[in-house]
This record gives structure tokens, sequence and C-alpha cells, in this order.
């Protein structure tokens, strides 16, 4: 097998290493006096604008960005990946790789000669693209083109809401089912909740909303948005809260799970089962529940009609999901399949954009979920690969985060504006509009964490000796702005697109798998353990055994002080 080396041993990496240096030696108020590389640092796409001018980086930083982009076989990487294929080879070792073969003039710029797989731990192609692509385009994967087949669930979307939303299909009553709850977990929550609050307020979306809600029920947080409860917990309060106020009569379960064993998906399935059968009798999950899965086996045993089943594929990573089934469907009940179209035609757009626009004109790239310790080939990394991304709308971070990243440690930001308001106020008699309010902090921030403030500026404004020091601001500090024309399902999809590509980018880079998730396994396979001793103590009076101490401790006094709880329940449901 040829041989291969890390992203960190090539020249390009140390050269941008070394450079580092330099640009700790330069303040944002140096680099944003020079006009033409701020002209250089902004790019227009269909109706979006960034400006990363306020990144720590100067025309040179770029160039040695670009040439780590070059050596990391980028682009290379990017074609692969929309074409389906889960490897590809570059036939020459590095010691005898020939300029005239490898298409390098400078060995040091050629790494990666070998074997290299877009998703290798798990061997599959990585196109969730192809979710969003046009009905005509051609995108293979093991050499079927695949997009067929995904018009084929988008069919089937269309017209499965359809006819819930017009009233054709009906519950075990005859009444119309105008109540959603989907329950799936990580990225069939993450996703679906993005595009929903998104929507929610956009005038379109909303007027076709009208008399219909949606619930998001999944296994980690609880989420209120205008009214709307997400449940992410298998916490039985959560439970309750999702249901509250909810009628059997008018609900329509979307269970998600590509497997259908997803441990704290099904028992919440379970859960939404047993109301519906205790009120309307088990024969009405056939009409109350439907399923985004490709085990038809399991669907049908659950009590689902296998017909009322949508599928998804193994080269859809679940983060990046919404896309697919997993999104569509209860985004389209809630919505409708046109509204939701607009979305996919807006993913679609930044996606054509990513595999075709030169890196200086790329959203994705020029932005740059990760966390891996290893590269691609399982060599371990002597540098961090992933971020920890949070952040608030509009004002609210002033009052929560702002004072961290204005004088505590630097945390590059991202602000993403909008031109238009989804909901337009004018008060009579004010100095500006309240959507004018809210985008002077949207211009004003960037340039606060760039500038700072000076104890010499200080001065000049008379601020008391004894609170200078409290009030200077070092700037220096990086951020980049989108500024998107609307927010619109189609800008939403672009904005959504946008992040799963750079994240894409980043991983790429780096060497490492941004498509598995093995860390979650390992937290899953631990619960699994407790949960047995907790099911042989609880049936069988069994002591704990098999953990550390603490934990043991902790078990045994959970065990200890829910003693009331009985061995073998009877059905019991939540009640709000």
């Amino acid at each position: 097998m040829a041989s291969s080396t890390v992203i960190y041993e090539t020249q390009p990496w140390k050269d941008l290493k070394s450079h580092v240096e330099d640009i700790r030696k330069t303040h944002l108020r140096e680099l944003l006096s020079d006009t033409d590389r701020c002209k250089s640092m902004m790019v227009d796409f269909d109706g979006i604008t960034l400006d990363y001018s306020r990144q720590r980086a100067t025309l040179g930083t770029m160039d040695k960005l670009y040439n780590l982009a070059e050596a990391a076989h980028l682009k290379e990487k990017i074609n692969r990946m929309f074409n389906g294929e889960r490897k590809f080879t570059v036939l020459y070792e590095l010691s005898i790789c020939a300029p005239e073969f490898c298409g390098y003039n400078d060995l040091s710029m050629a790494p990666f000669c070998g074997t290299f797989q877009i998703n290798s731990t798990e061997n599959r192609s990585v196109l969730h693209v192809a979710l969003r692509a046009p009905r005509g385009a051609v995108i293979q994967s093991d050499g079927k083109n695949v997009v067929p087949d995904v018009w084929n669930v988008l069919d089937k979307i269309k017209n499965f809401s359809d006819r819930i939303r017009n009233g054709s299909w009906v519950g075990a009553t005859g009444k119309t089912l105008t109540d959603v709850i989907s329950v799936g977990i990580g990225g069939s929550f993450l996703g679906p909740l993005f595009v929903h609050t998104a929507l929610q307020t956009d005038p379109e979306a909303s007027k076709c909303a009208a008399g219909r809600q949606l619930r998001l029920q999944l296994v980690t947080g609880s989420f209120m948005v205008s009214g709307v409860i997400f449940l992410a917990n298998v916490d039985p309060i959560d439970v309750a809260r999702n249901i509250a106020g909810l009628n059997p009569e008018t609900t329509l379960v979307v269970v998600v799970s590509k497997t259908f064993t997803t441990a704290e998906t099904m028992l919440n399935a379970r859960t939404l089962r047993a109301w519906i059968s205790k009120e309307l009798g088990p024969s009405a999950v056939a009409k109350h529940m439907v399923a985004v899965s490709t085990n038809l086996t399991l669907v049908e045993k659950f009590g689902i009609d296998p017909n009322n089943a949508f599928a998804f594929w193994d080269w859809v990573g679940g983060r990046y999901s919404v896309c697919s089934a997993v999104g569509v469907l209860p985004l389209s009940l809630q919505y409708g399949f046109s509204v939701v179209e607009k979305f996919l035609k807006g993913a679609s757009s930044i996606d054509q954009h990513f595999y075709s626009a030169p890196f200086e004109k790329n959203l994705p790239v020029s932005m740059e979920s990760n966390g891996k310790g290893l590269s691609i080939d399982g060599l371990p990394l002597p540098f961090e690969t992933g971020e920890i991304d949070f952040g608030e709308p509009g004002t609210n971070g002033q009052h929560s985060f702002y004072q961290l990243i204005h004088q505590g440690r630097v945390i590059p930001c991202d602000f993403i504006g909008v031109v238009k308001s989804q909901q337009p106020v004018y008060l009579e008699g004010e100095v500006v509009n309240n959507h004018d309010e809210l985008m002077s902090n949207f211009f004003a921030q960037p340039d606060a964490l760039a500038y700072g403030k000076t104890p010499e500026e200080l001065q000049k404004e008379n601020v008391p000796q004894n609170l200078i020091p409290h009030k200077t601001f070092s700037g220096n500090r990086p951020s980049l702005s989108l500024l998107l024309s609307s927010l619109d399902a189609y800008k939403i999809g672009q904005l959504l697109a946008i992040y799963e590509h750079r994240v894409v980018v980043q991983g790429f880079i780096w060497g490492i798998n941004s498509f598995d998730q093995w860390g979650v396994e390992l937290g899953k396979s631990l619960a699994t353990q407790v949960r047995k001793q907790l099911h042989a103590s609880r049936v069988k009076g069994e002591q704990v055994e098999g953990f550390n101490f603490s934990t043991t401790t902790m078990l045994t006094k959970y065990l200890k002080e829910s003693s009331d709880v009985p061995a073998n329940p009877p059905t019991l449901l939540p009640r709000i």
C-alpha cells in the first residue's frame, strides 16, 4: 500500500504555523485600514454577502491557506464526494512521486499519495447533496443514480402531506389530523428544529401552517419556540409537556429511526403508541403513526403500515439528514410541500456553488463538527479539530456572553443578519424601526470586537482613571458577517448548506472523517450496561456491581431512594 503523510507534516502547514507569529504582531485595526484587502475578503452569491475582513488574516495568509487546501487535495475530495465515491487513489508513493504524474512541481506539495476514503470507517458514500438535487440530476452511488430514488420519496411525502393537510386522510374517529409530533434524536431533532424555528415567522410559511401544530419529541432536552414544545428527552416530565393539550384523535406521530432500534427513540414511540391506544384502541395506531425508516419488518411489527414508511439511505449521515424524509416529512406536514421544496432549492443552490466556485469566491471554503482526535488513517493528531458552537438570536447574547467575547477568551464569531425582516414593525415617532435597531447591533458588534477600546481613547472621553482598566478592550478579536437578503425557505436552505459544507471543508483539510460519530456510540454502550443493571436491581433485587466506586455509590443511592417504583408496573401515562 502507498504511504501517506498527515497534513501537519506538509510544507504548507508548516508555512502557516510559522506565519502565525507575524499575524500575532498585527492588529485588526491595521488590517481593516487596508481597503484593497477588505474588498478581496467580501463574497456575494445569490442574495448572500459574506464579509470575512475581520478575520486575523492578510492577503498573504489567504494565499497560504489556499496552498494548504491544494496540499490537502480539497478540490479533488469535494469532487469525489459529489460523485458518490467512497475512496480515491494517488498511485505513487511520496518517495518516488514524479511531478509529471501527480501534478506538483514541489514534492512537498504532494502529501497524500495513497488511498483515501471519504467515509472509511463506515465504508459509505457521503451524498446529502443528492437529497436536494434537481429531479433530472445524475449523482451516482455504487454505479447507480440515486436521484430518482430521492424524488420517489419526495413525491410520496408530497402526496401524503397533501392528503393530511386537505383532510382526505383522517384519524381513526374521522377527524382531521392537525397536530404532528416528530420523535427522533440527534440529527432528527437539530435540523428540523432549526428549519421549523426559522419558518415559523416567515409570512408565506406561517400562512400555510395556520391551524396546525408541529411538536418535535426527542431525547436530549426540552425547547419552547413560539408556543410549540420541542421535547428532547426520554424524561416522563417532558413527554407529559409534549402531549399536554393534544387530542389523540387529531394527532399524527412521526417516528424517525433508520433501523427502528434506537433505544431512546423507540421508548418514546412506544409511550405515544400507548397514549393513542388507550384513548382510541390499538387499531388506531396505523392511522395515527407513520415512520421514517428502512426497517419495514420492525415498522410493521410496531403496528405501523409499511406503506406509511418513508425511506432514507445509508449515504445520509444523521447530522446531514434534514433534507431527507427525516426533516422534509414533518416540515411538509406543517408548512406544505411547496414551502419545503423552496428550502431544498436553496440548499441545492449552495451545493452547486460549493462544487463549482473557485476557492477565493466560495462561501463555505472562505468561512471554513468534527471533534476527532485521529486522522482518517487512524493517526493521533497533535491539534484540536472541533468547535464548540453557541449563540443567541438578536441582541439576547449581549446580555449573556458578550462580556466574555469582548474581554475574556478570544472566541471567533459569526454574525448573521437579514436585510428584510420577516415581520416588520414600524412605530410612529421612533428614531428607527425595530429591525433597524436590531441591525444597528449587527453592524456595530463586529467592529467593536475588531477595534476594541484603548486607554488613550478612554482618557480623551474623561473616563475616571480607576475605571479605565475595566473599560479597556484589546480588540483584535476575529469575526465574519453573513448578510442575507431575506429569510424565507430558500434562504434557510442556503444557510443550512453553507454550514454543512463548511464542516466538510474543515474535515477534508484536517484529514479527518466528518461523517461518523463513534464518540456518541461509546456513551450509548455504557448506558446499555446501566440499563441492564437497573432492570436486574428492580426486578430481581440484584446488588449493583461491575462499576467503579463512584458510579456504584450513585446507582445504589438512586435505587434506594426510588424503591417505591414497582418492579413490573402496569402502563402509566404522564398527565398534566
